[in-house]
This record gives C-alpha cells, structure tokens and sequence, in this order.
C-alpha cells in the first residue's frame, strides 16, 4: 500500500482510506470491527467518520459511527492510525441533520460542541484531519477558520479540510486564510467517480494550483459501478434499493445515481473489467487513486468480503493505453449523474 501525502501537511496517508458510513446502520459493531482490522492488515491507516454517520442520518442511530469507530481505535496505536472526522454544515436548506435538534451551523459555538462530542466518541484527544462536512456560503469564512485554528493552536486538532465544496467555496476559504493568518483547508472531499467527473472541470486545477488534495468519495458510484444495478436490478439491502423507500431526498439521490446513462457507462466499464480480468470495483477504485490530485480514496465496504473485492486496487496501475479507453467511454455518456 503506496502512501501520499494531504495537502501540505505532515499527513503520510494510504492510497486507499477507509470510509466507515454505514458502521451502526446496515453494518454492526461486530462487522464493523472485522473490516477495520482487515483494512489495517492491509496496509490501510487512514479512516474517515462524521458526526452525523451513520446513513441514511436517523436519530435512532446517529452518532454510532463514532462510537464504533473509537472502540476498535482504542484498541489500536493511536499515532500509527490517521483519523478523519466531519462536523455539520448548516441545518438550513437542503438538509436538516438529526443533530443538536437540527440547528446546526458552522459557528464557534456549533464547532465547540461538536468537537467535544467527537473527541469523546472516538476516545482520543486529537483528530488529525477535521472537516467541515458541507459548506455555508452565506457565512463568513473567517468565523469558521479561526475556531478551526483555534484548535489546532489547542492541539485537538492537526490539520483541517472541507467537503463538498464548490470552486468558488474553495478559492474564497484560501484567500481568507491568508488574509487573517489562520490555518487553510489543506483537503477537499467531494464526490468523485468514473459515473461522476464534474471534479475534473474546474476544483482539479484548484487542486494543483493551491496544493490542496482530494479525498474522492464513492469512487464506485455507491455501487451503481459494480453493475448490481444492471438490467433494473434493486437488490435487497442495497444502498439505492433502500432508498428507492425512503424520504423524498433519498429518493432523489437513488435516480440520481441509477440511471439511463450511469448504467450504460457501467455496462462498458464491466467489459472493461472483464477484458482485464479485475473486478469493477477494483477498475473503478484503481482509476481514482491514479490521479495527480487524489491523495487517498476513500471506500466503503458493509462486509469483509467486498473490501477484499475492493483492496487489490492498491496494486493495480491503469497503463495509458486503458486510461484512454476509460475516457472514451466516460465521454460517450458526459454527466451521468447531472
């Protein structure tokens, strides 16, 4: 497992990252614990949780990620181990997330309180990367970074970063740091994948241009690429069957995600795969982590046996040849996701 570093920080993480979302909903504590421990065995030292984990967010189980996480981690070398979290964004607009009644903010006050919470939850007294999980854009920057500066000076936090986060959102964050001499977001997490390239279109070159990294999430299209979905498919337990069940808003991301051409895009790509004679998953995963401004891809797994699926991706390098493949197809069904 090759390793990378974030941002410009001292951060030297793998290639691949965990991403622990569904620990406490459709994965338990138990199988939970058994891919955490697979993933280190693998060379994995980068684990990435939120607040609000795990999904879909409910307040029967919101919180449990970290707890779940914070009982393996005890059990564990804190500092050989890169712990990432997130705390919410506004709880006006597009969601209203089952913590602190919804009321949530980017503000000292929602900072302080989520912090706190997160650091007794993972039972460690830093986070080497905290995260502000989605952006307020009618909130000024400074507000946020100087809380997040705050904690670092404090030594709770090391470093710091965004997610989901648009070009504009970006570029502003970093001016602003450099204006009142706090620290930047060293990192953005945004939705990256062979199903969803917008990533590519402007915050790539803002990557590069600022060295800032992206931790890529769904990087197989919340499985949509691993062809589950093919010929109409919804298979029990899955993500998007699921959601085809629940509330508006997950409604809206499953036809999001499976669609006319995410599934014309898989159905190339499975051939792909097949040519190549790797799993789709590992195509997908190996695509990402290839790029000059990934420095760790974050994947997710409810079971041991799809993260083994998913973990000979460490080894595998595109030759340019199927990377000029990759994109051919990807240009013949541009923005699959909208």
């Amino acid at each position: 497992m090759q390793r990378r570093r974030i941002g410009k920080t001292s951060l030297s993480v793998s290639e691949i990252c965990l991403g622990t979302m569904t620990f406490g909903s459709t994965c338990d504590e138990a199988g939970a614990f058994r891919i955490m421990d697979r993933a280190l065995e693998a060379g994995i030292n980068f684990f990435d949780t939120a607040e609000i984990y795990p999904v879909p967010p409910e307040m029967e189980w919101v919180h449990r990620t970290e707890e779940i996480v914070g009982k393996w981690l005890k059990t564990k070398p804190r500092d050989a181990l890169v712990i990432a979290t997130k705390f919410c964004g506004p709880g006006h607009g597009w969601f209203i997330p089952p913590v602190r009644e919804g009321m949530t903010g980017i503000d000292r006050h929602h900072i302080r309180r989520a912090i706190e919470a997160s650091l007794r939850r993972l039972q460690t007294d830093y986070i080497d990367l905290y995260q502000t999980h989605w952006p307020d854009h009618e909130f000024p920057y400074e507000h946020t970074l100087q809380v997040l500066d705050e904690l670092i000076q404090e030594g709770k936090v090391r470093y710091i970063g965004c997610s989901n986060e648009i070009p504009w959102g970006v570029m502003k964050s970093l001016a602003v740091a450099e204006q009142y001499g706090t620290a930047r977001y060293e990192s953005i997490q945004n939705n990256f994948s062979l199903i969803n390239r917008r990533f590519e279109d402007s915050l790539a070159e803002v990557c590069r241009r600022e060295s800032l990294s992206l931790l890529p999430y769904s990087p197989i299209g919340g499985g949509v690429l691993t062809g589950k979905y093919q010929a109409g498919q919804f298979p029990a337990g899955a993500r998007f069957s699921l959601y085809r069940d629940s509330g508006p808003r997950q409604q809206q991301m499953a036809r999001r995600f499976v669609n006319e051409k995410s599934l014309a895009t898989t159905a190339e790509l499975l051939t792909l795969a097949r040519e190549l004679n790797i799993t789709p998953a590992t195509l997908a995963t190996a695509w990402s982590k290839q790029h000059d401004f990934v420095a760790s891809t974050i994947i997710g797994a409810n079971t041991r046996e799809q993260l083994e699926e998913i973990l000979p991706a460490a080894d595998v390098i595109l030759p340019p040849e199927i990377l000029t493949r990759i994109d051919e197809i990807t240009a013949r069904y541009p923005y699959p996701l909208g």
